[in-house]
């Protein structure tokens, strides 16, 4: 079976639009900035060996605040850009009670199920509680990268991280289990 790293998009593979200590999704291309070292950290956990899925809610679609054409053509590019194997989206609101939502795990499932993915070989990457949560529901080890959102911060993810090169890092090296792993502030 194959494994994966998983990774939330905004916050972690694109910066987050930030106001009142909330963290946004950018709403068109013009909006979409890369975060630093993303690109390499995927080519290096590409070539370790993982599929790499990116696991996204995009609610303003189901607000009606976003249109899913802006969400999908930020998605083309995504893919042009950095070597990712798959994207998977949840458009729903925390009132659909969809499966799909973070902090469910659905996402995460069926691209195992689609993909031969060995949920327990593989990692969850992101900046958000809700990340962490779907990330450990699917039996995956979880990364949070760092951040001073205003908002409830996830309990005990295995590693957190200042940048996903470092998360890429404590990946490729097998960090252990047994006690989260701190990285310092070294540069990415």
């Amino acid at each position: 079976m194959t494994r994966a790293v998983f990774l939330d998009r905004d916050g972690v593979l694109l910066e987050a639009i930030v106001r009142h200590g909330r963290p946004y999704a950018p709403r068109s291309l013009a909006q979409v900035r890369y975060r630093p070292g993303a690109a390499e950290a995927l080519r290096e956990l590409r070539q370790a060996g993982y599929a790499i899925i990116v696991v996204t809610n995009q609610p303003d679609v189901g607000k009606g605040v976003q249109r899913r054409e802006a969400v999908e053509a930020i998605h083309a590019q995504l893919r042009r850009r950095l070597p990712v194997d798959d994207i998977k989206v949840c458009y729903h609101v925390d009132e659909d009670g969809c499966a799909c939502r973070k902090p469910k795990p659905g996402l995460l499932l069926e691209a195992a199920r689609e993909q031969g993915i060995d949920l327990d070989r593989s990692i969850m990457v992101g900046d958000r509680w809700r990340d962490i949560e779907a990330g450990k529901a699917a039996g995956c080890r979880t990364i949070l990268l760092r951040n001073t959102y205003a908002e409830r911060q996830p309990e005990a993810p295995d590693a957190i991280v200042e940048s996903l090169r470092q998360a890429s890092r404590v990946i490729r090296l097998k960090w252990s289990e047994a006690q989260p792993v701190e990285v310092g502030h070294a540069s990415a």
